[in-house]
């Protein structure tokens, strides 16, 4: 999909509501590369901003009426005042938007009294991608355009995190939106969720990523996301540490008879995935991507065997990926329980490896996985003004 002009997406919105608007803000998806369900966790996570987007355009409406469409939705949504709870149905999509306007009292910056929103993507939903955290940190820029405002990245990250978990009822960290808002070409973010301080490596151009998605519906609010974060916290208080992240590998090894098994195994993966993250920054910052493939798969494996928010469709891919000659890892994206695969590559692999492994992945019944070539790219901006 070629990703549309502001002029195209300006167009959509005049035939969508009679007029021009008044601002065109984009973010990124993200790749989790690695560090999965650490942040929230008080650990430290490396993710990639994508050159896959989320664009919002915005103008003000003078009526103070909530208008906004989706360009993949069938209909206009139109709301004469704040609903003040959740939208169900259809419509859900929008308590994203929605609770970036209402988080922007929370955060004491000015909202607009009333606005007309269109969102355009060519991130694929559910696939791991973190759509919902692009479409905020868009939402949020084009949002306080219209009122004249801006915020730097630190706070834009965290107003968006704060919509998601409060308004949209997804205890997230703050991964999704941070690298989202920090993200730069040509690198990685790194941050320390316990700030956050929001840090950056080097990550080669030499080094392609492929998304693999099993078009599994990746769908967090169900309530699997929130047991997983409930079982962690669960598990620090039984360690008696505020966060697993304050443990080291051998320091939980020392208390984990205190845990129940399945408590035991959450705990392990929070605490090494951590301790990967460390060892995969600084093995690129020594450029060994060898290293890097070996951690990646690993925190693959601990997904699936001690965190168990894998699914048969992701171990496949992984197993199909794991043993090709230019694959240097491969591991799960995002929250897990759906969604894709990530494989970081040689420059040797090619679109065709791509399809071979999504053809043999597609043996009946499977789907045949979406086939996604990644670049790292830069983070939310307002792009047009009118």
């Amino acid at each position: 999909m070629r990703p549309p002009t502001t002029q195209e997406i300006s167009a959509l919105f005049q035939r969508t509501y009679g007029h021009a608007p008044t601002v065109i803000a984009r973010a990124p998806g993200r790749v989790e590369f690695i560090g999965n369900h650490t942040d929230y966790n008080g650990g430290a996570v490396l993710g990639a901003a994508i050159d896959r987007y989320v664009w919002v355009a915005a103008a003000p409406n003078p009526a103070g009426r909530f208008r906004l469409f989706s360009a993949s939705g069938p209909s206009v949504l139109e709301l004469p005042a704040d609903p003040g709870t959740r939208i169900t149905g259809s419509g859900s999509w929008a308590n994203y938007p929605l609770g970036v306007w209402r988080s922007l009292k929370d955060f004491n910056l000015p909202q607009p009294a009333g606005f007309d929103l269109l969102v355009v993507s060519d991130l694929p939903s559910g696939a791991g991608l973190s759509s919902s955290a692009a479409l905020e940190l868009a939402t949020a820029l084009a949002l306080l355009a219209l009122v004249g405002g801006t915020l730097e990245a630190g706070r834009l990250a965290a107003l968006g995190r704060h919509a998601e978990n409060k308004y949209v009822g997804v205890p997230c960290g703050i991964l999704d939106q941070g690298t989202s808002a920090h993200g730069r070409a040509g690198q990685l973010v790194h941050i320390d969720c316990r700030g956050p301080v929001f840090s950056r490596v080097p990550f080669p151009a030499s080094a392609p990523l492929w998304i693999f998605n099993t078009r599994e519906k990746h769908a967090l609010i169900d309530g699997l996301y929130a047991t997983r974060h409930r079982e962690c916290l669960d598990a620090a208080q039984a360690l008696g540490v505020a966060l697993l992240a304050d443990l080291t590998p051998a320091q939980l090894a020392s208390r984990e008879k205190k845990l129940t098994p399945v408590l035991a195994k959450r705990a392990r993966h929070i605490v090494e995935e951590n301790a990967r993250v460390h060892d995969t920054a600084d093995a690129l910052q020594r450029g060994d991507l060898a290293m890097v493939g070996r951690l990646l798969t690993a925190s693959h494996r601990s997904s699936q065997h001690l965190f168990e928010n894998s699914t048969p469709a992701l171990d496949a891919l992984v197993n199909l990926l794991e043993p090709h000659p230019a694959v240097l890892g491969a591991r799960l994206t995002g929250g897990g329980f759906g969604g894709a695969v990530m494989a970081l590559t040689r420059d040797i692999f090619t679109e065709q490896d791509a399809v071979e492994i999504a053809r043999r992945y597609a043996a009946p019944p499977a789907r045949p996985p979406e086939v996604i070539h990644l670049q790292s790219a830069d983070g939310a901006t307002v792009l047009w003004r009118g």
